[in-house]
């Protein structure tokens, strides 16, 4: 290429440049809390987002999941040095609020991402809102604690059906002859669960709690207000009979608790529904001795509903800076992407809180997610409060109180006593 030649072609790439400019790359700084099973997911959609997009590029950091998340970015948010984009346990928008460190979400923002607030399911959308109704989140997915069960200690009983399907329990007297039956069939722990863990213990408690009426914390403030305390108490009473009986583990962390079902031991598990994709990955692998199922948690008392709360999309304060107009539509972009491609994040056993996926025919194929996506509609989220939620004084209540309640150290009612005391004495 001559000289002249060079300089036209410059001259002409300067005009078009100076007709058309181009857009500069938005880098999104992303920061979530998703490990095992869920960051396997997660970075695989991080990673196609970026394949596909050549104008936005995530870099992402997962940080440790609980308070040392939530911490940072408190800490992060009052200097300005945070992520454009964080995931967010809707169950903490409470604290969020009252620490400031959230920016709403609004109509312009959702129309930017394509969304709506009538995209999703209507108890994710209010978990997402603070009292006065501004959204200042964007829910990802329902996620709840489901009833695994081991088939081969159900056969011959009343409690398989012919497809060979859990049937028959619809109260807890169902479900404690169930767990007999199961012990007589050789279960050495016939339910399994994190007993001296706080969020097994918590949420098989509130679960019980909230399928009696009960609340735990009232609008105004109140701990186990009215008769919630009376149904406090009969919740610690059941877990406790299912440990004096032998039904379930003595002070099992977490990990030994999900090794107690997946090595066949257990007749059932209540644990969350991200231990999916370890039931399907052992199966797969062959490793795994036995048929299972998960259903969502059966109506024991009166009411059906199961504890949930919701992974979200939140944009957090920057300190005193106001997000460049540019980089806040990306990130709903980002936002809106991975809402559409929430199938993915469905097969690490969540429920989308999107329903254009959640009521599609593919996730109406994926099981057992199809078998217990009805908790959707029927989820009991954590009490709007600052001291409820994940990695909360009530999370910290249910390992200190009510943990040793149900190994015998306390009684119920002096379990719920301690714990109203504990609760109201963290309140503002």
């Amino acid at each position: 290429m001559t000289f002249k030649t060079l300089a036209r072609a410059s001259a002409l790439a300067a005009l078009v440049g100076s007709a058309t400019p181009a857009l500069a790359q938005q880098t999104i700084t992303w920061w979530d809390f998703f490990a095992g099973g869920d960051g396997v997911r997660m970075k695989a959609l991080i990673s196609q987002f970026n394949e596909e997009h050549s104008d936005i590029q995530i870099e992402a950091t997962t940080l440790e999941w609980g308070v040392p998340f939530y911490t940072k970015i408190r800490t992060s948010a009052a200097v300005g040095q945070g992520p454009d984009l964080m995931t967010y346990h809707l169950s903490r928008m409470p604290l969020g609020l009252e620490e400031g460190v959230l920016t709403p979400i609004t109509e312009a923002d959702l129309e930017a991402a394509g969304l709506s607030e009538s995209d999703f399911f209507e108890g994710s959308v209010e978990a997402a809102k603070g009292p006065d109704g501004t959204l200042y989140a964007v829910p990802f997915d329902i996620h709840s604690v489901v009833l695994y069960y081991n088939k081969s200690y159900l056969e011959g009983s009343r409690f398989l059906d012919d497809d060979g399907n859990l049937t028959g329990i619809e109260s807890v007297s169902d479900f404690e002859e169930a767990m007999q039956v199961a012990a007589e069939n050789g279960s050495e722990t016939p339910l399994t669960y994190a007993t001296g863990d706080d969020g097994g213990v918590y949420r098989v408690f509130y679960t019980l709690l909230s399928q009696q009426g009960g609340t735990l914390i009232s609008d105004s403030g109140e701990i186990l207000p009215g008769e919630s305390t009376e149904m406090a108490e009969r919740a610690v009473e059941i877990m406790t009979k299912w440990q004096s009986e032998g039904w379930q583990p003595e002070q099992a962390l977490y990990e030994a608790s999900v090794a107690l079902f997946t090595s066949g031991k257990s007749a059932f598990q209540i644990n969350g529904v991200w231990e999916v994709p370890t039931m399907t990955d052992l199966q797969d692998s062959g490793e795994l001795g036995f048929e299972w199922g998960a259903v969502e948690v059966p109506k024991l008392m009166d009411e059906q509903t199961t504890w949930a709360d919701s992974h979200a999309w939140a944009i957090p304060v920057q300190g005193e800076e106001e997000m460049d107009p540019e980089k806040r539509e990306a990130v709903m972009t980002v936002i809106g992407w991975m809402e559409e491609h929430a199938i993915q994040w469905a097969d690490a056993g969540h429920i989308p809180a999107y329903k254009p996926v959640a009521e599609s025919e593919e996730f109406a194929a994926m099981e057992p997610n199809a078998t217990y996506s009805s908790l959707a509609e029927n989820a009991t989220y954590d009490p709007r409060s600052e001291v409820a939620g994940v990695a909360s004084p009530a999370y910290d209540a249910a390992v200190n109180i009510i943990s040793p309640a149900i190994h015998g150290y306390l009684s119920p009612e002096d379990a719920v006593a301690q714990m109203k005391a504990e609760l109201q004495s963290r309140m503002n």
